[in-house]
């Protein structure tokens, strides 16, 4: 699906001839259109119609009687709002589409902050969530709400989305689907550092040293008077590799996680996770 965006600046100089006889026997006119400023070509207007731009619903709020605002994620736009006009009516064809977790293919047109939808069209391909696994969706969506900044593509982060929403639907761990979608998410938007160096030696990250992580540098080895996450090496190593099959890695990545989530959300409270806490530890 390609998203459609259509995107001379043309001055015409005098004849040689012309000037000529301008400079020689400048006239009333010919002074008049000498002193006037030359008139450029208004450059054509870009076409902002975007049409078949896969995407998902991140949440939905009502606008004005028969309308929503959708916050949606899409593959080549990232995060954009739409307003969907109608769509609260009995009878609309969106009523049933724009729902989260499932894969659309949108058209919208427009250039302000909020473009207002064309169509949505429901793609498949995923199974839908259930139980605590559609309590997982409403966190991954809660956090690109909060941590990923609207029309900032991300088409990387996109597909590990798509990839998350398939292992939860296919009941993959959750808690090593969700450490591994979070870590993707702070890499992808450019908050989070290389887990492999030592940023205060630049020493590769020992396996057997106890580290902390600074939230806007990266690891550096634990002191004494630390009081943020203390992790092993092993640890670090194993979350850039993706790999949370030792039990301490998954135990110490999700303090660690928690902790570097909540300075990145600067104290914003993430309602998902509460939930989830509650009901799984995770």
């Amino acid at each position: 699906m390609n998203a459609i965006i259509a995107d001379a600046d043309a001055e015409q100089a005098l004849p040689e001839d012309a000037a000529v006889l301008i400079s020689i026997a400048p006239g009333p006119a010919a002074t008049a259109a000498a002193a006037a400023p030359k008139r450029r070509a208004r450059a054509p207007e870009r076409d902002t119609r975007v049409t078949g731009q896969p995407g998902f619903v991140l949440h939905s709020y009502p606008h004005r009687e028969t309308s929503l605002i959708i916050d949606v994620f899409t593959r080549d736009y990232g995060r954009i709002a739409l307003v969907a006009k109608g769509a609260k009516r009995p009878l609309s064809k969106l009523r049933g589409v724009l729902q989260t977790f499932q894969p659309l293919s949108l058209s919208w047109s427009g250039k302000s902050e909020i473009r207002t939808l064309i169509a949505a069209e429901w793609v498949g391909g995923l199974l839908p969530l259930e139980k605590s696994a559609l309590l997982c969706g409403f966190y991954l969506n809660e956090l690109l709400v909060k941590l990923v900044a609207r029309d900032d593509p991300h088409a990387a982060l996109f597909n590990h989305y798509v990839t998350t929403l398939n292992q939860l639907a296919h009941l993959e761990p959750a808690p090593i689907v969700l450490r591994q979608f979070e870590r993707a998410l702070l890499k992808q938007t450019g908050v989070a550092g290389d887990f492999t160096r030592c940023t205060s030696s630049r020493q590769p990250v020992d396996p057997a040293e106890s580290y902390v992580v600074d939230p806007e540098r990266g690891p550096r080895l634990a002191r004494a008077a630390d009081a943020w996450p203390r992790v092993s090496g092993k640890t670090l190593l194993d979350m850039e590799r993706e790999d949370y099959s030792d039990p301490a890695t998954q135990a110490q990545s999700k303090v660690l996680m928690r902790f570097l989530l909540a300075h990145h959300l600067g104290g914003a409270p993430l309602n998902t996770r509460q939930i989830l806490i509650d009901l799984m530890q995770l």
